[in-house]
């Protein structure tokens, strides 16, 4: 995935209460699970992911640090980072508590844009569709 998909992909609230640094690990959690991000794959430069997402250089790499020492990231001296070749898979307890996150999130966005409560399942239906389409994202 090229660098400036990864970047587009990790949805970063600035004004949010969730520490940057914590979105940014999430997020790459996230990609991992989903096949977004293969095992073996080059992930963007500190830097470079910190210019693009507009975030200090540390709170990318306190980010890279955590997933590396989880077995997420691989860091190889003087060629990168990399998703790791084996990464670990989300717990069903961590994929549920991510959904419920995201869920209440969603729903919250809908209320506040007067949608029914139909209107916002079939919104997810769709998107539903769209990501799992071939080239999409991973297909579930």
């Amino acid at each position: 995935m090229p660098t400036v998909l990864v970047s587009r992909a990790l949805r970063i609230d600035a004004g949010g209460a969730v520490p940057i640094w914590s979105q940014i690990e999430e997020g790459v959690r996230r990609l991992v699970a989903s096949g977004g991000l293969a095992p073996s794959t080059l992930v963007p430069s500190v830097r470079e992911l910190a210019r693009k997402l507009r975030v200090n250089p540390a709170t990318v790499s306190k980010a890279y640090q955590r997933l590396a020492e989880a077995g997420l990231l691989e860091v190889r001296r003087g060629d990168g980072t990399y998703v790791a070749m084996d990464p670990p898979a989300l717990s069903r307890a961590e994929r549920a508590r991510a959904l419920r996150e995201d869920a209440t999130r969603y729903a919250a966005a809908a209320l506040t844009l007067g949608a029914t409560r139909d209107e916002a399942i079939d919104e997810t239906k769709t998107a539903w569709a769209e990501l799992s389409r071939p080239g999409k994202g991973a297909e579930r």
